[in-house]
């Protein structure tokens, strides 16, 4: 089914995946999007799809900033095989390095966003939890630096019903302090697709903008709130109910198209209308995530800490690091 703009409005969504917007956009024009260019890579076990927005309009259109989107899908993500995990992580690093070029004694800060106690939106902290950090022996034990690393340091600053504070304003301030050359957030995100739950992996030169992620709605942590690169990587861990609903009906009205007397019932407004009140005592606003979703953030959350370390410290590969995922 076609989304339409009245629809997302009604709901709240969003599409925190770039290529999710291209399609969601593609499908009500039918036409390509000036000012988006899209590039495929096909591995083995991941397909990985480059979308860069270049003009401002194409911005608009897309409801995302300017900047390259890098989305690696792997369909067998949730399957608890290490070997794969390890090539993901060889993946994810080769495209993190793609969106940066920092010198090998670059200063880099690295911050999971989320509430560690719920567990869909746990992804970040959990990150941090598995991070090689090393700013401490760059400071305090300079003699055990080992070659090809660089200063890191991590935080999970917490979320603003527990801190009482903004998360951009914490993090403003650790980088007044600390001063890095680069900030790498993590973050939960919400997807179109049950399909992309805990499988699909984005990575961003642009930043969390407002209202992105699975939280409440925040400040940005940008290059224009930072005064700092900020490269987001994120894990779509919930789908809007609304959407689950939409595609079950449509999955349910495609067995009567041949059928005109009932397949003329099926309107876009009378979904949107049952779909109201279903999810009335929510105000709208109902998300989904698997059950298992404990062990799909553990699966995730060490490769992304793999990817990232590996990317950051040249002499640790993969295979080095795979000890951590264990």
């Amino acid at each position: 089914m076609h989304l339409n703009k009245d629809f997302l409005t009604t709901f709240g969504i969003n599409f925190d995946l770039a290529m999710e917007a291209r399609e969601v956009v593609r499908g009500q024009t039918g036409q390509e999007i000036p000012g988006v260019i899209m590039d495929k890579e096909n591995y083995q076990n991941a397909v990985v799809t480059t979308i860069r927005i270049t003009e401002k309009s194409a911005e608009e259109i897309m409801g995302k900033p300017q900047g390259t989107y890098i989305t690696i899908e792997v369909p067998s993500l949730r399957d608890n095989n290490k070997q794969l995990h390890v090539e993901i992580v060889q993946i994810l690093a080769k495209h993190l390095r793609q969106l940066y070029n920092l010198s090998p004694q670059a200063n880099i800060l690295v911050v999971g966003l989320g509430n560690r106690h719920a567990k869909p939106d746990a992804l970040g902290p959990q990150v941090i939890d598995q991070m090689l950090v090393t700013r401490h022996v760059f400071n305090y034990a300079p003699d055990q630096v080992q070659s090809g690393m660089r200063p890191v340091s991590a935080v999970s600053p917490g979320v603003l019903g527990i801190t009482g504070i903004e998360t951009a304003e914490i993090i403003s301030g650790i980088v007044d302090n600390i001063k890095p050359e680069l900030i790498i957030v993590i973050d939960a995100l919400a997807s179109r697709s049950v399909e992309r739950i805990a499988t699909t992996i984005q990575i961003a030169d642009t930043g969390i903008a407002p209202g992105s992620g699975i939280g409440n709605k925040r400040t940005g942590i940008t290059l224009a709130s930072m005064g700092v690169p900020v490269i987001a990587i994120g894990v779509p861990t919930v789908v809007h109910a609304a959407l689950i609903a939409t595609d079950a009906i449509e999955r349910l009205f495609e067995q009567f198209k041949n059928n005109p007397q009932i397949y003329q019932v099926y309107q876009q407004q009378a979904v949107q209308d049952v779909l109201n009140e279903i999810l009335a005592p929510f105000g709208g606003d109902l998300m989904v995530t698997p059950k298992e979703i404990d062990v799909l953030i553990e699966n995730t959350s060490g490769i992304i800490a793999g990817g990232i370390t590996t990317a950051l410290h040249d002499n640790i590969n993969a295979a080095d690091y795979a000890m951590y995922l264990q």
